[in-house]
C-alpha cells in the first residue's frame, strides 16, 4: 500500500505578523484563521493547507502524508509498528487542529514527525487569495514537494522507500548529494539533500501560470527575500525562484512541473546537475556554488533543453515554425 500525496505541513515561527504578511502579500495564499499563536492558511479547496504555530521552535515543523481511507491508515498504523516505529494515534482534538478525520505521528530516523492521515476537510467557500493570482496546482498531486536536509541519505532513505513506499525519481552527487521521491504523478513530493544537518530546507508551491511566479519574484525581491534566483530545473523541469520565509528555510515557487507514471517510472543519476539554468544557489558555500555555476555553464555549451509543461488553458498556440538549425555534438 502506498500513500497518496504530501498533504500538509506545520511549521514553527517566532514571527507570526511576518508570516502573515509574506503569506497573503508575496506568496498569495489565503489567511483563513489567525489567532495569538498561530496562522491557518488555503492555498486550495482545502481548509487548511500550511499551519505557522508559534508554539513550535523556530524553523521546526511537522509533515502530513495523506493515506486512500481508514483502512489504508489503520494497514500503515500496523505496517509501522510490526517495523518496530512507535506510533501515536492522535486524538480528536489534534485531527481538528490538522482539519482532518483522523491520524497517527511518529517519527523518521533522524527526528522529523511525520503524520499520516484520512479525510481532509473541504472547505464551503472558494480559495480567495488575497492578492490576484492564479491559483496553485495541488488536487491529486498535493500540496507541493517538501525538501529535507539530512546529515547523511543512507540513514534515511531506507526509512521513506522501504517502509513508507516512496518511489525513487532520480538522484544526483553533485554538487550536493540528493534523492526525489515521488508518490503520485508530481515528479517529487519529499527530496533529501545530504548537508550534515537535519531541517527543512524549503516548501514548494506551483503556481497555475507562470505570470505568477514572476509577479512573486518581483514581490520578493522587493523584501530583498529572493535566494535562490530565477531558474529551471533539470528533473521536473519546474521553473521557479527561491524565497526567505520569515522562519530559516525557504519557499520554492515555482511553475511548469513535469507529470510522471509512478507505475513505470525508471530512477536515473542526474549528471548536468540541478538546473538547466539560472538558480543561483546564494545558500550553497562557495565551493559548490562555484561548482553548481561551472554545471549550469556546461549544459549551456552542449544546449541541454527540456520542453515546456503546459496545461489547458495556460497556454496558447502560435502558428509559424521554427527554422532548422544545425546542431553542433558536443564532446
Amino acid at each position: 500500500m502506498r500513500l497518496r500525496a504530501f498533504g500538509y505541513a506545520g511549521v514553527g515561527t517566532e514571527n507570526l505578523a511576518d508570516w502573515k504578511t509574506f503569506g497573503t502579500e508575496v506568496l498569495g495564499l489565503q489567511c483563513s484563521e489567525e489567532t495569538a499563536s498561530a496562522l491557518r492558511f488555503r492555498v486550495d479547496d482545502h481548509e487548511q493547507r500550511i499551519l505557522i504555530d508559534s508554539a513550535l521552535a523556530d524553523g521546526t515543523g511537522y509533515f502530513g502524508w495523506e493515506a486512500e481511507d481508514a483502512a489504508a491508515l489503520d494497514w500503515f498504523g500496523g505496517h509501522l509498528e510490526a517495523n518496530e516505529i512507535q506510533v501515536t494515534w492522535e486524538p480528536k482534538s489534534v485531527a481538528e487542529s490538522r482539519k482532518v478525520a483522523q491520524l497517527i505521528s511518529f517519527r523518521d530516523p533522524i527526528g522529523n514527525r511525520l503524520e499520516i492521515f484520512h479525510g481532509a476537510q473541504i472547505a464551503g467557500t472558494p480559495f480567495t487569495p488575497v492578492r490576484a493570482l492564479s491559483g496553485f496546482r495541488t488536487g491529486a498531486l498535493g500540496l507541493g514537494h517538501v525538501v529535507l536536509t539530512v546529515p547523511q541519505i543512507e540513514d534515511v532513505l531506507p526509512f521513506y522507500r522501504d517502509i513508507l513506499g516512496f518511489g525513487v525519481s532520480d538522484y544526483m552527487l553533485s554538487p550536493f548529494p540528493a534523492y526525489f521521491l515521488h508518490l503520485n504523478a508530481r515528479h517529487h513530493s519529499l527530496a533529501l539533500i545530504e548537508t550534515g544537518q537535519c531541517g527543512i530546507h524549503h516548501l514548494m508551491l506551483e503556481a497555475y501560470s507562470l505570470d505568477d511566479v514572476g509577479q512573486a519574484l518581483d514581490l520578493a525581491g522587493e523584501r530583498d527575500a529572493v535566494n535562490v534566483s530565477l531558474g529551471r530545473h533539470t528533473n521536473d523541469f519546474m521553473t521557479s525562484f527561491y524565497a526567505k520565509t520569515p522562519s530559516p528555510f525557504m519557499v520554492e515557487f515555482g511553475w511548469g512541473g513535469r507529470e510522471i507514471d509512478p507505475r513505470t517510472w525508471q530512477p536515473v543519476e542526474l549528471n548536468d546537475g540541478p538546473s538547466l539554468w539560472g538558480h543561483e544557489r546564494h545558500w550553497l558555500p562557495e565551493k559548490d556554488r562555484d561548482m553548481a555555476r561551472q554545471m549550469r555553464i556546461d549544459a549551456a555549451a552542449r544546449g541541454c533543453r527540456q520542453p515546456v509543461q503546459v496545461m489547458d488553458g495556460n497556454f496558447v498556440k502560435m502558428n509559424g515554425a521554427c527554422p532548422e538549425v544545425g546542431v553542433r555534438e558536443s564532446y
